[in-house]
């Protein structure tokens, strides 16, 4: 092997090595979005949720997107509010009257956006924000909504 060779070969190793270590780095940032964060306030399970918010003792608000509403539909007692509108907090307050001490439970499709809304919340002023950490469709929290069979609405439009 002549010493081109073998500097050419090093040159496709090089660049095969940072190749595989730059996929490393994408796939741990992917799991670092897509891991739950933490959230220090309260939680419920989704049996606790569905009590507490057909009785009328807290707002539960489901953050998932229409498309998502469509395929499951919406917890019984739940107001959907799509976490991506830019009103969402005027839409909130709509809900609770603008107060911000009101008890608001929120449930997405696993826990992992409304861990990250119910952060912002907290931070936006909100004093009495609660997670649904099993969400509709299950996470390590608990079965989820939908696996323990509480009811659900279709939501028009």
């Amino acid at each position: 092997m002549t010493d081109q060779s073998r500097s050419s070969l090093m040159t496709r190793r090089a660049v095969l090595g940072l190749g595989a270590l730059g996929a490393v780095g994408v796939a741990a940032g992917g799991w670092v979005m897509l891991s739950r964060p933490s959230f220090a306030g309260q939680a419920l399970s989704v049996s606790e949720a569905h009590k507490s918010a057909t009785g009328g003792q807290i707002f539960l608000i489901d953050i998932r997107r229409p498309d998502e509403w469509q395929k499951t539909g919406v917890g019984e007692g739940a107001h959907p509010i799509d976490m991506r509108r830019k009103d969402f907090v005027s839409a909130l307050d709509q809900v609770t009257g603008g107060d911000k001490a009101a008890p608001v439970a929120l449930i997405c499709a696993r826990g992992v956006r409304s861990a990250r809304m119910s952060n912002m919340l907290t931070e936006a002023g909100y004093t009495n924000i609660i997670d649904v950490p099993e969400g509709m469709l299950g996470s390590s929290a608990g079965p989820g909504w939908l696996q323990t069979g509480l009811p659900v609405r279709d939501v028009e439009g």
